[in-house]
């Protein structure tokens, strides 16, 4: 049998369907094996009850806690994907987030977070690392002195996230990065939103990418995972620690079925995005519609930094609505006939939500002064969050003109 082409060697989209993959050496199955096996046999001395004990480059099999070969294919898989050495899967987005968080941070260190990004990371960072001695400071990372202004000897950590969610705001990531490396901080960004499809962060100067491979990486909805990508070396530290102790283990099963997702990740996200595109326009001109707020859009205000870092302009639209929002997603919940009126995103199929103000606050820290005007500027009283799936734009424009008109 031929050799198959390195990940590096592939293009790619060809890295989401080949990146690690190889026949099954007995049957010859093309199909990643679903491996569902919790124990595998070791020599005796080789292993001990303890962790400690363990030799995971040996023997990295050996108890599925630590490691299953499907999830290690995954693995494989996504480190293609972002052109990075090595990663390490989890059970949920959020326990890759306190993964990264829990080994690179310790009592007295300091971690500066974005103030506008996924709410279990955001309460995460502020409500549960203060507890155990890492000080937290939000901070608009589009801003690169308020970012300097936040630096402090102790600081070890940026975490960013861009697009943000659920306002689509972006971080540029080679300025944060300049900013990272000059003060010798790691730099750690959640993608989800773009997957490798639309960015890369490793391509920018970051050192860690974060993914909820619930959302568009699996892009089915039937199944929760979490991942991060980077060097070999912070990989194994994240492994040893955080892949060994934290128990956020990512099942065999949804390993396989994340796989699966990520053979159509490139046409799914560009048809999606296509569509995005389409209602995105549709959006703008119905009348009561006040604001639409879409990456690939050449009156997204940030759409120079969107043309340099994003490939498309993603699957994701905010828009906001001239009527009071509680009305229209009460007409949504009634009218919609495809879209669903739902949490979560980065499906097969639509989903559509309100978000207000006060419910993402809740989730961020009380801004004031030219932070709130700031903020007010992007988010307004609120954000309805659409996530575009796989259907027609015909379909899916009528079920916005039912909960619009």
């Amino acid at each position: 049998m031929s050799p198959k082409l390195p990940p590096a060697q592939m293009q790619p989209a060809t890295r989401a369907l080949d990146a690690g993959l190889a026949p099954d050496p007995i049957t010859g199955a093309i199909a990643p094996n679903l491996v569902a096996s919790v124990n595998n046999v070791f020599t005796p001395g080789s292993a001990g009850f303890s962790a400690e004990g363990a030799d995971l480059t040996e023997q990295p099999f050996l108890y599925a806690r630590w490691t299953n070969p499907t999830v290690r294919a995954l693995e494989e898989r996504l480190a293609g994907l972002e052109g990075a050495e090595d990663a390490l899967a989890t059970a949920t987005g959020v326990a890759a987030a306190a993964a990264v968080f829990l080994t690179f941070l310790k009592a007295g260190d300091h971690l500066i977070v974005s103030e506008v990004c996924y709410a279990g990371v955001y309460e995460l960072a502020t409500r549960i690392l203060p507890d155990l001695g890492i000080a937290v400071t939000p901070c608009d990372l589009t801003d690169p002195a308020a970012v300097r202004a936040a630096l402090r000897p102790t600081t070890r950590l940026i975490h960013a996230e861009t697009p943000c969610n659920p306002i689509l705001r972006l971080t540029d990531l080679a300025a944060l990065s300049a900013i990272a490396k000059e003060a010798g901080v790691l730099l750690s960004v959640d993608s989800t939103l773009a997957t490798p499809v639309i960015t890369r962060p490793l391509d920018h100067g970051v050192d860690l990418v974060i993914h909820s491979l619930t959302k568009f990486m699996n892009g089915h909805g039937d199944a929760l995972g979490g991942a991060v990508i980077g060097r070999k070396e912070l990989i194994s530290r994240l492994r040893s620690r955080a892949g060994v102790y934290l128990g956020a283990t990512l099942s065999a099963q949804n390993a396989w079925l994340i796989l699966r997702g990520l053979d159509t990740l490139y046409p799914r996200l560009r048809t999606a995005s296509d569509t995005a595109g389409r209602l995105a326009e549709w959006l703008k001109t119905h009348p009561a519609v006040t604001r639409v707020t879409w990456p690939g859009s050449p009156d997204h205000p940030q759409s120079v930094l969107a043309g340099r870092q994003m490939a498309l302009g993603g699957a994701m639209i905010a828009f906001q609505t001239r009527e009071a929002p509680a009305t229209v997603a009460a007409r949504m919940a009634d009218n919609f006939r495809v879209i669903h009126y739902a949490f979560s995103l980065g499906h097969q199929r639509s989903i559509c939500v309100h978000i207000g103000t006060e419910e993402i606050q809740r989730s961020t820290f009380r801004m004031e002064g030219a932070a709130l005007s700031r903020w007010k500027d992007w988010a307004g009283e609120g954000v309805f969050r659409l996530s575009v799936g796989l259907e027609d734009p015909a379909d899916l424009i009528a079920d916005l003109a039912r909960a619009l008109d």
